[in-house]
């Protein structure tokens, strides 16, 4: 999730938590309130039933003409019982129906005075009262309809509020945060344009003093400290790869004379022409080294040319030859490659040449027959080339760190080498965009497959 949805989330997140918590007191209040109005309307129903009485000469006579001249201030459903001090029921407003009542409720009057309860439907509201040197146990019920309505269209009022709140609150903080965080996507933007051969590329640099200001200006010193380094690296590869080369030149040159001298012992003789293949591969090393030098992956595309595979081939397995004249080649294209397949690929011959010169002389080296086969095969999004020989297979647990720089597996541990022909090897087909992978198809069968792209 990238750091702009990330923000807007905790935000719209944190606001939601908050206008919950609001709304829910908002809620919780306005309930309270509702209760303690009707309790409000239930004690002035009461007291105003009190004063009746008090004032009454014939209660049960005017009682029923009292309640129906004030009915425009009876509540919803309302329903008054008074009895008298012996509990007897002397008054109610149910007229067509038989009264029932809770006794208990009367005994608790005794000890309590006045008991209010919303439990239950409809809710009660009761008191115990002296007048005139009597008691009166009255008790009123009613219904808060009108509040309690009111309370769930506020409910849905805050609930509906909370959605339209969280939606726009989530919009508009991935809004303002696109605008906010547009400097420090459009900052990405320019370092991912810097890459290890564009060092000298300059971040741009505001006038403000903001965190992402700061950055660029911190990024462009570290960029320009690493580019110093880099050339640094990078002209000391080439120079030490192109100073070694005379010596190396002139070695090769002079243990070939050497060789051609007829009074050699055997054992003399033997021991130049393995000096000689440590040269001539000492050689090959510092070759590559300089090409690689050469070429960067950024720009190694503006220098491809159509190349023939089957060209390149033939021209390294000549130059592996003259060290190894005994190798042989068997040279084959699948029959699965169309007529008129062209076996070309866009690169640089020279690289390519570095690639199966490697292959073969691992082939030469390796093998028990001094044979490799090479099939190629093409198709309409690929052009592979097997390279197969046969000898001592790879072990499983070393097969990952076959393109590893400095790796070399148990079965070169009496045959001399750097360890890092395939590593270069691998770093060539990349610059292509290819990839070289390694299986072992039988018992001491060892088989490269690079696959080029079309």
């Amino acid at each position: 999730m990238s750091l702009k949805r990330k923000i807007a989330l905790t935000i719209s997140i944190a606001f939601s938590l908050l206008f919950a918590m609001v709304m829910a007191v908002i809620y919780l209040s306005f309930n309270d309130f509702r209760r303690d109005e009707f309790k409000e309307r239930f004690r002035q129903r009461l007291e105003f039933t009190s004063h009746f009485i008090s004032k009454s000469k014939n209660f049960e006579e005017e009682a029923p003409i009292f309640f129906n001249e004030n009915s425009d201030n009876i509540l919803l459903n309302e329903t008054i019982l008074i009895f008298n001090g012996d509990k007897e029921l002397i008054y109610s407003t149910i007229k067509d129906r038989n009264v029932t009542w809770d006794s208990s409720l009367l005994k608790e009057l005794d000890e309590k005075k006045i008991i209010y309860t919303e439990k239950t439907v409809p809710e009660i509201y009761a008191a115990l009262r002296n007048i005139n040197g009597e008691n009166y146990y009255i008790l009123t019920s009613a219904l808060d309809s009108n509040g309690k309505s009111k309370l769930e269209y506020l409910k849905y009022l805050l609930i509906t509020a909370y959605v339209m709140s969280t939606l726009l609150i989530g919009f508009f903080s991935y809004y303002f945060m696109g605008r906010f965080l547009r400097p420090l996507e459009d900052l990405n933007t320019e370092i991912s344009e810097v890459t290890a051969h564009k060092l000298t590329t300059q971040i741009p640099v505001q006038e403000s003093n903001d965190e992402i200001n700061v950055l660029a200006k911190s990024f462009n010193t570290m960029i320009a400290r690493l580019d110093d380094v880099f050339q640094s690296q990078k002209d000391f590869t080439a120079s030490a790869s192109h100073e070694i080369r005379t010596p190396i030149t002139r070695m090769a040159f002079q243990l070939e004379n050497l060789i051609k001298l007829e009074q050699h012992t055997p054992e003399t003789l033997t021991s130049l022409k393995q000096i000689q293949k440590d040269v001539y591969q000492l050689s090959d090393l510092t070759n590559s080294l300089l090409l690689l030098t050469k070429f960067d992956k950024e720009n190694i595309q503006t220098l491809y040319e159509e190349v023939r595979i089957d060209e390149v081939i033939f021209e390294s397995y000549e130059a592996v030859e003259k060290s190894y004249p005994n190798l042989k080649m068997d040279f084959l294209i699948s029959e699965e490659t169309a007529e008129n397949g062209l076996l070309t690929i866009k690169g640089i011959q020279s690289l390519l040449d570095i690639v199966f010169i490697n292959l073969f002389k691992n082939a030469a080296v390796y093998s028990d027959n001094m044979e490799v086969d090479v099939l190629i095969t093409e198709n309409h999004t690929d052009l592979i080339v097997d390279v197969v020989s046969r000898g001592n297979t790879i072990p499983e647990e070393e097969q990952p760190k076959l393109f590893e720089a400095f790796m070399r597996g148990n079965n070169s541990q009496n045959i001399s080498g750097s360890g890092l022909g395939l590593r270069i090897v691998k770093r060539i087909l990349e610059y292509h965009g290819a990839e070289i992978i390694y299986s072992s198809p039988d018992e001491k069968v060892n088989k490269f497959s690079v696959v080029f792209n079309k």
